[in-house]
């Protein structure tokens, strides 16, 4: 019964084009947000913030990135491990050899140069689109792969081929506490997402989804694809970039190529199938998904076995994870093709009408 739109007129084309056209949207939306900041900081365990909250949130902004990309423009992709290590190994550059490199600034920067290599891998969907298009981004991991082990420039001549990084700070506050790390990732994930939700709104956005719906009938109507299909390579690996830079310096510390390797773009991408493709919150709830539930089934399955008398050993554990997370990634696919967030819409245009049945 809350959740009406009764006597809330829109009488401007801006009140019309709001985010959230819903006075409860809005008001749940920012108190979400406020207790985002306030409240789990207060109420969270130092294990929550290594272990869930910091990987959610900025797998978070790398789904977004992807989401894109793959949701909004159509343009498969398996590159995104690569893109997040350009952004890494780049931010990282700009951090160690420029003197006095703000953290905020090495970031940025690491996802100006993800956004360079992402046009440069992007070129071949001007040409090929589909299968064809993935396995050519997939060129990009492997390439990615290779230059950041063989070419010691990238690692600052590491012999081993990890690096590091220490003393990060913002604006002259330290981001070394689990809270720090948690806040500031959060705060660029909240405005890269209000930046990309605009951005999906506007004209740019209209031609990606042009060219993902029908680009022959697109290119008909006068929108570019070239223009359209490498802005949207652009925008998505500049987020990307900046979430594997951020993975780098504030969740890992000390990272390798390893780090960045295929299964991390294979994630990203169940994220958007499963959250919901063309859905800035499809991205946060397929992100929620696949981080959240390899830890629960670690927690869980221990616990099943010790109900029915069977001790399931920890490699037992790892493999029952696999089948349990593929099995419902499948069932996902054949119950709510269209992910996460579709289910939510569905829900939220039910609770518009109950507890009346038409």
């Amino acid at each position: 019964m809350f959740y009406r739109e009764n006597g809330q007129f829109k009488t401007s084309y801006r009140a019309d084009q709001q985010i959230f056209g819903i006075t409860q949207d809005r008001v749940a939306v920012l108190l979400l947000v406020a207790a985002a900041f306030l409240v789990v900081p207060v109420i969270t365990s130092e294990y929550m913030f290594r272990a869930i909250l910091i990987p959610f949130v900025i797998m978070s902004l790398a789904a977004l990135g992807v989401n894109i990309l793959v949701g909004y423009c159509g343009q498969i992709s398996l590159g995104s491990g690569a893109f997040m290590a350009v952004g890494a190994y780049a931010a990282f550059n700009f951090f160690v050899r420029v003197q006095g490199m703000p953290l905020l600034l090495a970031l940025l920067l690491g996802g100006v140069c993800a956004a360079a290599f992402g046009i440069l891998f992007g070129l071949p969907s001007l040409r090929v689109k589909g299968l064809y298009l993935a396995v050519a981004t997939l060129a990009a991991q492997f390439f990615s792969d290779w230059m950041f082990l063989r070419i010691k420039w990238f690692t600052n001549d590491a012999p081993s081929g990890s690096v590091q990084v220490s003393d990060l700070q913002v604006f002259g506050i330290p981001i070394a506490s689990p809270i720090s790390k948690y806040l500031f990732c959060l705060t660029i994930l909240v405005v890269m997402a209000l930046g990309a939700k605009n951005l999906v709104r506007s004209a740019i956005g209209r031609e990606w989804m042009a060219i993902r719906d029908m680009d022959v009938a697109a290119a008909v109507i006068g929108i570019r694809p070239m223009y359209a299909k490498l802005t949207a390579f652009a925008v998505s690996s500049f987020i990307i970039g900046v979430a594997g830079a951020m993975w780098g310096f504030v969740h890992l510390s000390a990272w390798e190529p390893a780090a960045f390797s295929v299964d991390i773009s294979f994630k990203l991408l169940f994220m958007v199938i499963i959250g919901g493709m063309g859905s800035i919150m499809g991205s946060f709830f397929g992100a929620a998904f696949i981080v959240v539930l390899p830890i629960f089934l670690n927690q869980f399955l221990p616990f099943v076995g010790s109900l029915v008398g069977v001790e399931i050993s920890t490699s037992g554990i790892s493999h029952a994870e696999l089948i349990i997370f593929g099995a419902l990634i499948v069932w996902f696919l054949i119950v709510e093709p269209h992910g996460l967030a579709k289910l939510w819409s569905t829900g939220k245009q039910k609770l518009r009408l109950w507890p009346f049945p038409h």
